[in-house]
C-alpha cells in the first residue's frame, strides 16, 4: 500500500499491479485454509479488475509513463510464478470438482492479466501511448 500511495509514478503503477498479483494468492490460500469458498469469488473479482485498473492507468498516463517507463520484469515474473504455484497447490488440495474449474479460471486471469498489464505499463503497447 505504501508503494501505491507514495513515490514516483512508475513505482506507483507497478505497485498497484503487483499488489493485485499478491492479494489474489493470499485470498486463495485463505479460502483453502478456512474453508470459505466466498474468498475464491473475491479472488476472481480481483483477478479481473486488478489488471483492468492497471490497463486504465497505462492508457491514461501513457505519456508520463512513456517518458520514464517502469522496469519490474523480475518482480512481474516472480509474482506470476507465485500466483501459478499457489493456484496449482490449491487445485491439488481441492480435487476434481466445479471449484477446480473456478480456481483454474482465477489462475489464468491472474497470471495472464498480470503479464499483460505489466507489458502495457512498461510501454510495450504503442497504441496506448499514441491515443
Amino acid at each position: 500500500m505504501w508503494g501505491v500511495a507514495t513515490g514516483p509514478l512508475r513505482r506507483r503503477a507497478v505497485a498497484q499491479n503487483l499488489s493485485t498479483a499478491l492479494a489474489c494468492p493470499v485470498l486463495l490460500l485463505l479460502a483453502q485454509g478456512y474453508g470459505r469458498p466466498a474468498y475464491v469469488d473475491l479472488a476472481l473479482v480481483l483477478a479481473v479488475l486488478g489488471p483492468v485498473g492497471a490497463l486504465v492507468f497505462a492508457r491514461l498516463l501513457a505519456d508520463d509513463l512513456g517518458a520514464d517507463p517502469p522496469r519490474a520484469r523480475i518482480r512481474t515474473w516472480a509474482s506470476a510464478a507465485l500466483g501459478a504455484g499457489v493456484v496449482l497447490a490449491v487445485c491439488v488440495a481441492t480435487g476434481p470438482s466445479r471449484a477446480l474449474v473456478k480456481l483454474l479460471v482465477v489462475g489464468v486471469l491472474l497470471v495472464g492479466g498480470n503479464l499483460v498489464a505489466s507489458r502495457a505499463l512498461a510501454g510495450g503497447m504503442e497504441e496506448a501511448r499514441r491515443g
